[in-house]
């Protein structure tokens, strides 16, 4: 008997020693019913590549099997039939007609509405987060010894400061009462970098989430929660680029997995070679190719294994998390036949669904080249449904701070013009707007600290077209004002996220009389968004601006909306005759935001210094 037990030990230690010998398998599980019934495996561990993948599993078959560069990968080419029963089953890896390891995979039941699901649009408002920085809801995560980076230090912009999942979790009661409908939290997948790891950007598993941050499961409540309060999760993706510290950094299934793999070379960042007639092969390529940071390989998608690895890493997470959207990190700099693949294969599974580009460009010309259904001259077509409007931010901010001048376009007439250009979007409606974000000067600290000229711009942003995005503490005009570009501080700690907080703008305690006044402000503007479907679907109708002063109508064959944006600081009265084609004579308007409601007659008086946002009936 002891024998027995002996050799039952001997043989559980023997396989316990064989599975181990597989490190990864990924993507980590896959489901039944995809549009796409084609899956590649990517499975790493010692010698693995010298084995023979065997999979006996009714509707499941290979198909293919590929060896890499390294011999400690394989690729594995899967067919998941239609009519597949979800379950668990080994993959047995084979030499000699031997299994020398076994790897238990599942497929899991896909929700029957998940190819329907619904992206962000024109009627949401984007609530953008920097975890990190945001609320610490669970302190026992603050610090995980196996990370490079241990320490917490609030006093330095660089260093984590303890924010994670649970705290945005707590949080989603104000997000919601404060009208937003979508939340952006900046990347939370695994960040083992040595320093300035707090950000995200320089991901080092694509599987994994930051254990700093929570766990997936943290992750999941987030999604389901937000939900539950009628707010979508956008998942903050880098296709371009990932962390030095990537587990497979030292053993790179292919010698091109990524590029410049034996010597560090900068991108050019000369974006516009994706369109330019006259640039050059040696621009071309080493604007694509080359690292955007000496810490963050650049990602070869033109490697068809590599491609295959990112868009499936995508599907996972939209499956897993019942995603709202995808906003992708650096688009642009990858290359652009893989982009369009990308972007093709996410829309092809979710044909209702959003992905939002980051292309910083003042450009117009260049940002709309990428997005879907763009007539290009060289014939690229992607399935990018939105881009970021760089150019109406830069223009935002210039015409609230320029003195006007109509005859060479300055203040408010630059406004003006910048949304003229409309013309060059396939879809100017499904455009991400935005005064400020995670990498640029805060809104506030852009215009000088002026509360008015922020609320101004800020009107502007929630009554044009497009899918507006605040960055977090925006309503309480958090500023990094005499610290341009510094991005630690433009991320700087919520107000009352950390229980050693003195000053909470959850509860208002400690914030300025014109820090109230300001989210006081948003929350009424951004609750009477959410429920007027008018600012999602309505026409557009400005008048050039007059006097610092622009006026423009969102509209339907039902309703109208009336914006006065008046810059200068006297009070302007305005000759209703001139908006007479939209305008009739004894409209009745009604202030949105003071619910004060009038009968108009020729002419209109604006506070100076002004927005304002008129029902009118």
């Amino acid at each position: 008997m002891q024998k027995k037990i002996a050799l039952i030990f001997l043989l559980s230690a023997l396989w316990c020693g064989a599975t181990a010998q597989i490190q990864h398998v990924e993507p980590l599980n896959w489901w039944v019913g995809m549009k796409n019934k084609n899956l590649q495996l990517l499975v790493h561990g010692n010698n693995i590549g010298e084995t023979t993948p065997v999979i006996n599993y009714p509707g499941i078959s290979i198909k293919k099997i590929h060896k890499a560069d390294s011999k400690n990968y394989l690729f594995i080419d899967v067919v998941v039939e239609k009519n597949t029963k979800p379950g668990t089953f080994p993959i047995r890896f084979q030499k000699a007609g031997k299994t020398l390891y076994s790897y238990d995979y599942s497929v899991l039941p896909r929700l029957s509405e998940s190819a329907e699901r619904k992206g962000f649009n024109a009627s949401d408002v984007i609530y953008l987060i920097t975890p990190d920085r945001f609320v610490n809801g669970d302190y026992t995560n603050d610090v995980v010894p196996a990370m490079k980076e241990t320490q917490i230090n609030r006093k330095f912009e660089g260093a984590r400061h303890g924010g994670d999942i649970r705290g945005i979790i707590n949080s989603l009661d104000y997000i919601s009462s404060m009208g937003f409908t979508a939340i952006w939290p900046t990347p939370l997948l695994e960040n083992d970098m040595p320093s300035y790891s707090y950000h995200g950007y320089a991901i080092t598993n694509h599987y994994k989430v930051d254990p700093r941050f929570g766990t997936l499961e943290d992750y999941k409540e987030l999604s389901l929660k937000a939900r539950q309060k009628g707010i979508k999760l956008i998942f903050d993706e880098v296709l371009n680029h990932t962390g030095l510290g990537y587990w497979w950094t030292n053993d790179l299934p292919f010698k091109n997995w990524i590029n410049y793999p034996n010597a560090y070379q900068a991108t050019n960042h000369r974006r516009t070679v994706n369109q330019d007639k006259y640039a050059s092969e040696f621009d071309k390529n080493l604007m694509k190719n080359g690292w955007f940071d000496k810490m963050m390989p650049d990602m070869n998608g033109q490697n068809p294994f590599m491609a295959n690895y990112l868009i499936q890493n995508s599907i996972w997470w939209i499956e897993t998390l019942q995603l709202g959207g995808i906003r992708q990190d650096t688009y642009g700099y990858s290359d652009k036949t893989f982009l369009k693949n990308w972007s093709c294969a996410l829309m092809h599974e979710y044909p209702n669904f959003s992905i939002v580009g980051e292309e910083w460009s003042i450009n117009p010309l260049i940002t709309s080249y990428w997005q879907k259904g763009k007539q290009n001259a060289d014939g690229y077509d992607g399935c990018l449904t939105s881009v970021m409007d760089f150019p109406l931010q830069a223009a935002l901010v210039e015409a609230l701070k320029e003195k006007d001048d109509a005859n060479f376009g300055k203040g408010l007439p630059a406004l003006y013009e910048a949304l003229a250009n409309d013309f060059v979007y396939a879809n100017p409606f499904q455009i991400l707007t935005m005064g400020d974000n995670h990498d640029m000067d805060r809104l506030y600290t852009q215009l000088n600290n002026d509360a008015e000229l922020t609320k101004m711009a800020l009107t502007f942003l929630l009554t044009t077209r497009g899918v507006p995005q605040l960055f977090y503490g925006t309503e309480v005009l958090m500023e990094n004002t005499g610290h341009h570009k510094n991005d630690g501080l433009i991320r700087s700690d919520f107000p009352g996220g950390w229980k050693e907080d003195t000053v909470s703008a959850f509860s208002g305690k400690g914030l300025s009389p014109q820090q109230l006044d300001m989210q006081l402000y948003l929350k009424k503007l951004l609750n009477w968004r959410k429920n007027n479907t008018i600012i999602a679907t309505g026409k557009t109708l400005h008048f050039a601006p007059s006097g610092g002063v622009y006026v423009y109508f969102r509209y339907t064959n039902e309703a109208k909306v009336m914006v006065v944006l008046n810059k200068s600081k006297q009070a302007q009265t305005l000759d209703l005759a001139r908006y007479s084609e939209i305008l009739k004579e004894g409209s009745v308007v009604k202030n949105v935001v003071t619910d004060e409601v009038k009968t108009l007659g020729n002419t209109l008086s604006v506070a100076g210094k002004s927005a304002v946002v008129f029902e009118v009936k």
